[in-house]
C-alpha cells in the first residue's frame, strides 16, 4: 500500500543523534553523542524507597487517572521551591506537569503558532525542540550564538524582520549544544526586547541545576513581571530521564490552552514518577543530592577537558570551557570538512555529533560538532578523545 503522509510530517528527517544511537549500540564503540545524566547520578535507592512505600501506603493514588495539570502536592512543591531559590513565579503564573520538558516545547507551539509562523532559536541550539517546532510548520530564525549567549543586535534586527514571530527560544545555561551561559545582562536585555515588540520568551532550563563552578545567573523568568516568559523545568537530568518529568510555569491563560492540548496528547504524566519526584524533594535532602551530581559532573568534565587540551588543541581544535551542563562544543579548523571528520570518527568506532544537527538550517556551514562526557567511563572518554586527535592529526594539517 502506498502511505500518504500529513504535510506536517512530510519534512521531518530522523534526528541525527538518534541516527547515531545506531552505531552507538555497538559494544565496540565509544559513544561521544549521547546526553544522558551519568550512570552514578541516579538515586537508584531512594527512588525504590519511595516506591515501595508508596505502593504499601497508597497504591491506588499511584495507579488510577488524576489530574491533567499535575499531582497537586508536586505543583505547590515546584512553585515553592522555584519562589524561595529563583525568584520564578508571580501570581499570575501557575505551574503544569509535562511528560518530560520536550512536551512544554510542544504544547506551547501547538497552543501559538500556526503554519508558517516564526520561532527565534539560537543558532546552534537543540535539536529535538528545533523538531517539535518544524512539525508544527513553524519557520525557524536563528540568532547567531556569542561566548555569553546570543548576539543581541541579530535578535533585534530578527524581532524588526519577523513580525509573525510568537516567540524566542532560549537554553540560557550550559546550552545544549554549545555548553555557553547567558550573561546576566544579555538576559536583562533578551526580556527587554521581547517586552519592546511584544513577543514571548521560552526559558528552556534542563541544566542550570548542574552548575559545579562559577557564580549563579538568574533565570529570565526572574525578571517577568509582564507575563512574557515561559519557564520550562525538568527533572530528568537531576533524577531520571526515563521518568519523563517536566514543568511549565507560566501566566494561567497560557497555561490553559496548554492543558488543553495535554489532555488529547497524554491525559496526564505518569503520576508514580511525580509522587516519586515529590518526596525526593520534601522528603530526602535534595540539596545533597544535587551537591553530589554536581561533584560527579565536576570531576568527569575536568577529566574531560584535559584529554581535550592534551588531544585536540595541538592539532588546531578548540572548545568552549564549560561551568556545567552536559556538553562540549568542539571547532575545527577552518577548510577540514566536518561531516567527513564524523563520519571517519565513527569508522573509527567514536561517536560524536555533526554540528550541522542542531542548526536552524542543517545546510549551513558549520565546523563544530557536540561531545557528550557525562555517560561515557573515563576509560571511554580516554579511549575515544585519543582516537578523535589521531584522526585530527591526519585532517587538520
Amino acid at each position: 500500500m502506498e502511505y500518504k503522509f500529513s504535510d506536517r510530517v512530510l519534512t521531518l528527517k530522523p534526528s541525527a543523534i538518534r541516527e547515531i544511537f545506531k552505531y552507538a549500540a555497538d559494544p565496540s564503540v565509544v559513544s561521544l553523542s549521547a546526553g544522558n545524566p551519568s550512570p552514578e547520578a541516579f538515586p537508584v535507592k531512594e527512588i525504590a524507597e519511595i516506591s515501595a512505600r508508596i505502593f504499601a501506603e497508597r497504591p491506588i493514588d499511584a495507579l488510577q487517572y488524576s489530574f491533567t495539570e499535575g499531582y497537586p502536592a508536586l505543583r505547590e512543591t515546584i512553585a515553592a521551591y522555584m519562589k524561595d531559590r529563583h525568584n520564578v513565579g508571580r501570581d499570575f503564573d501557575g505551574v503544569l506537569i509535562t511528560s518530560g520538558a520536550q512536551q512544554v516545547m510542544d504544547l506551547l507551539t501547538k497552543s501559538l503558532c500556526n503554519e508558517g509562523d516564526v520561532v527565534i532559536c539560537e543558532a546552534p541550539s537543540f535539536i529535538g525542540s528545533l523538531n517539535t517546532f518544524r512539525s508544527y510548520r513553524a519557520r525557524l530564525r536563528g540568532v547567531p550564538m556569542e561566548p555569553d549567549g546570543m548576539n543581541m543586535n541579530e535578535l533585534e534586527r530578527a524581532l524588526k524582520e519577523e513580525p509573525r514571530a510568537r516567540f524566542i527560544y532560549t537554553i540560557p545555561n550550559f546550552q545544549n549544544p554549545s555548553g555557553i551561559t547567558m550573561s546576566w545582562e544579555k538576559r536583562q536585555a533578551m526580556y527587554a526586547l521581547a517586552k519592546k515588540y511584544g513577543v514571548l520568551i521560552l526559558e528552556d532550563n534542563p541544566y542550570g541545576d548542574l552548575r559545579f563552578s562559577g557564580e549563579h545567573v538568574p533565570p529570565v523568568k526572574s525578571l517577568d513581571e509582564d507575563g512574557l516568559v515561559v519557564y520550562c523545568g525538568s527533572f530528568s537530568k537531576v533524577v531520571s530521564p526515563g521518568m519523563r518529568v517536566g514543568y511549565a510555569i507560566a501566566p494561567q491563560e497560557l497555561l490553559q490552552k496548554m492543558v488543553v492540548c495535554k489532555q488529547g496528547e497524554d491525559v496526564h504524566t505518569n503520576i508514580w514518577s511525580q509522587m516519586i519526584c515529590q518526596e525526593l524533594m520534601t522528603k530526602y535532602d535534595f540539596d545533597a543530592h544535587l551537591d553530589r551530581l554536581r561533584a560527579i559532573y565536576r570531576e568527569k568534565s575536568a577529566f574531560t577537558m584535559k584529554l581535550l587540551d592534551e588531544h585536540l588543541v595541538p592539532h588546531g581544535v578548540t572548545y568552549l570551557p564549560i561551568e556545567g551542563g552536559l556538553f562540549l562544543w568542539c571547532t575545527l579548523p577552518d577548510g577540514v570538512d566536518m561531516p567527513a571528520f564524523c563520519k571517519e570518527a565513527v569508522l573509527r568506532k567514536v561517536c560524536v555529533v555533526p554540528g550541522n544537527a542542531f542548526l536552524t538550517d542543517e545546510n549551513e556551514p558549520c565546523q563544530s560538532f557536540r561531545i557528550n562526557y557525562s555517560t561515557p567511563t573515563n576509560e571511554q572518554l580516554e579511549k575515544g578523545i585519543r582516537i578523535l586527535g589521531e584522526l585530527a592529526a591526519e585532517v587538520c594539517r
